[in-house]
Parts: structure tokens; sequence; C-alpha cells
């Protein structure tokens, strides 16, 4: 009888995941995670996280949703498809990320898991869960791997083998018992396109990520000036970097989102280099506005820009 209860509520939670426009959505058991505790104690005592030093913060919580989410039983996994249809149409103009085309994803992923939770209570009945997008000390890949809805490539992103890497991820961890997934085989195999592509070695070896050489931290995270050093490596990224993504041959399997709220923006997209080198704070404001390219604000923006244009 339980175990009948439990299989219909786990079938109840992907449906309602597929039915909000989730991509994947997979299951693992709330417990510790013992395999990926001695690798982040090794990762931040090496430095890795650069000045990200929130990232050492809360380490019992990140590594225990329990500790996170009292009375914890299940951490629903979620992947959503961002992959443009369109990219930047001036190849000379400084680079953005694709997840920055549209707007902000904290935004509209957040709003879609507090329907999620909602939708559980009517369906399933009284329930506790927290939500989380990059809004927690939560280890997002280790989870998304231990469900099965990817495994964590040389590029140490999540690749699902039909659908590629370009996928935000969100967590629901909850009360609910349900059925846990099984993670699946890792199929990088020999492939080291992505770790031969990185423009600053950050990638500096299969599975290992130094983000303090990162274009996407320097861009993004890094709040003071840029190392000289990485002069002329950038390859024109302004904010944020795709090139392990771009090279990984799994990639080719990527489609374009068919989320209306992560449209690219069409004035982003035509800016030209001089209209990038010109940027002032108003169209900053106005093109950015709902946009995670405001997280590095309009000075961290131009930092990049003149530093990428004086290489």
């Amino acid at each position: 009888m339980l175990d009948s209860i439990v299989s219909k509520h786990t079938t109840i939670v992907k449906q309602e995941a597929a039915l909000l426009g989730f991509d994947f959505c997979g299951i693992s058991k709330a417990d510790f995670l013992a395999h990926e505790a001695p690798q982040l104690e090794s990762w931040l005592n090496k430095n890795y996280h650069g000045k990200m030093a929130y990232m050492a913060n809360h380490f019992d919580k990140r590594l225990d949703p329990r500790k996170l989410v009292p009375g914890a039983k299940s951490v629903i996994s979620l992947m959503i498809n961002y992959f443009p249809e369109k990219t930047q149409v001036h190849a000379d103009a400084p680079k953005i990320s694709k997840y920055a085309y549209g707007a902000d994803y904290h935004d509209i992923i957040k709003n879609k898991l507090n329907v999620f939770i909602e939708t559980l209570k009517e369906k399933i009945g009284a329930i506790e869960g927290r939500a989380f997008v990059d809004s927690a000390p939560v280890m997002d890949k280790a989870w998304a791997k231990k469900s099965g809805i990817g495994w964590v490539g040389k590029n140490t992103n999540i690749i699902n083998k039909n659908k590629g890497s370009f996928f935000f991820i969100a967590e629901l961890i909850t009360d609910l018992v349900l059925t846990p997934d099984h993670a699946v085989k890792d199929y990088c195999g020999t492939c080291t396109k992505c770790i031969d592509a990185c423009p600053t070695d950050a990638l500096f070896a299969p599975y290992q990520l130094d983000a303090s050489k990162c274009i996407s931290y320097l861009t993004i995270e890094l709040k003071e000036e840029i190392n000289n050093g990485f002069k002329g490596q950038f390859e024109n990224w302004a904010f944020g970097c795709d090139i392990c993504q771009d090279v990984c041959p799994w990639n080719r399997f990527s489609k374009a989102h068919q989320h209306d709220g992560l449209k690219a923006n069409e004035q982003l997209l035509s800016m030209s280099k001089k209209e990038w080198l010109e940027i002032t704070e108003d169209v900053f404001q106005s093109i950015f506005k709902k946009s995670a390219v405001k997280r590095t604000k309009f000075n961290g923006l131009k930092r990049n820009i003149n530093f990428i244009s004086s290489s």
C-alpha cells in the first residue's frame, strides 16, 4: 500500500513538472553527499572558488539538504532548456552568454517552482518544501547527477545525452517520500574538446575547474579589476562564457527552447561593436532591466568591455 502511494506521488510530481514546462525532472533521496564532501573541501582549500567567499559558507548545509530543510525526504531536480533560436548578429561585438539573452531566469523559474509547490499540495495534500534557484547552498549539479537527468561532464556542467547542456537547474527539497531515480553513465569518453578550448586554462584537467580563472567568474562574480595577465584570453566575452559548451559534441543535439519568458532580447542581439563600446548607463538600464546581466551592473559591464577591447 505504501509503495503504491509513493509511486502515485512520484508520477504526479513528474507529470506536473512537465506540464509547467520543465524539460527534465529527476528525484533523489535527501541524504548526505558523502562522495562530494571531500571533493568540495579540497576545492575550497585550493582557493579554486576565487573571491566567492559564500562558497565556503554553510558547508554542512551544502552537503546535507536535511540541514537546509528539516524533515526533507526527497530532492526534486528540474532543468529548463535555454538554448536560443538566434545568437548575436555581429561577430565582432562583445559576446554575452546565451543564458542572459532573455529575462532573468531566477525570476521565471522561481515563479514556476512556486506554482509547482502549490499544485502538488492540491494534488497530494499537506506537504512542506522549499524551492531553490541559485538562492541557497545547494549543490545543483550533484543532485542533478544523482537524479539521472544528466552526468557531470569534463567541463563540470550537467550534460544530457539527448539534449546537451544548455539548461538551468533548480530544486524542490521536500518532505514528500518519492521513488528515487538513478545516476546515468558518463558519456564524455576520451573527448577533451572543452579542456582544449578553454582559453584561460580554468578547465585544467577533466572534471576540474579553477573558477578563479573562468571567464564567467572574471566577468560576473569578480568585483575588482581583472588581472592584466588575462589580457588577450577572453575571446571577446563580456558577460559569461559559453566556450566549453559550444565545443561540446553533445550540444549538437541542442534544440531552441520554447519558453516565452526566456525569449532573446532582439535589441541586445542586434547591437554592433560600436554600440557596445559606447553604451551609456541609460541604454544599459533599458536593455538589461529584466536581464541577469544587471548582476554585473553598468560599471562592471563597462569594465569587461574595456578589458576585451584593449586586449
